[in-house]
């Protein structure tokens, strides 16, 4: 097999079906700015260190959303089930009211925690580098929770379930 990137640039379209056969877990970011909630969908998440307790995640540059999380200075990621593939088509558009029917209780810090979701990881803002059209987005956790399910999966641009 040839490698690809001798010329210093990688084919855009080759590059998201190479990375595409990379299953990730889908979340939606929280926060509560001003009183108001905000919240993107994010595939790019994990853990980063135990001691003390990180994780990161990768937030748009050109999101709407990730300005209004990050001047919060306090978000929780909502791990979704299987069955919230309609949820995070929802998060991930630039809809002025994604809360519009969408059930949510306030974590300690009042970002909200989306009902039904599959876990729930609250964290206060860590750091912020800039990384391309991205931000890497470090996140202090401060507390955590699960539920019962089955976790909602991103695989070759589509939504998956994991298999029996």
């Amino acid at each position: 097999m040839s490698i690809p990137f001798a010329s210093g640039s990688v084919d855009e379209a080759r590059y998201r079906e190479s990375l595409g056969h990379f299953a990730s877990g889908v979340t939606i970011v929280t926060a509560l700015e001003q009183g108001s909630p905000a919240g993107v969908t994010c595939q790019s998440f994990s853990a980063l260190s135990l001691d003390p307790p990180l994780v990161v995640l990768a937030a748009g540059r050109r999101s709407t959303s990730w300005p209004r999380i990050i001047k919060a200075g306090t978000f929780c990621v909502n791990v979704l089930t299987s069955s919230q593939g309609a949820l995070a088509r929802s998060f991930a558009s630039s809809s002025a009211d994604k809360f519009d029917g969408v059930d949510w209780e306030p974590s300690a810090l009042g970002a909200p925690i989306l009902e039904g979701s599959l876990a729930f990881v609250e964290c206060t803002l860590d750091s912020v580098i800039e990384s391309g059209d991205h931000n890497l987005v470090v996140g202090r956790v401060l507390d955590l929770g699960t539920r019962e399910g089955r976790p909602l999966l991103f695989y070759r641009g589509e939504f998956a379930e994991l298999g029996t």
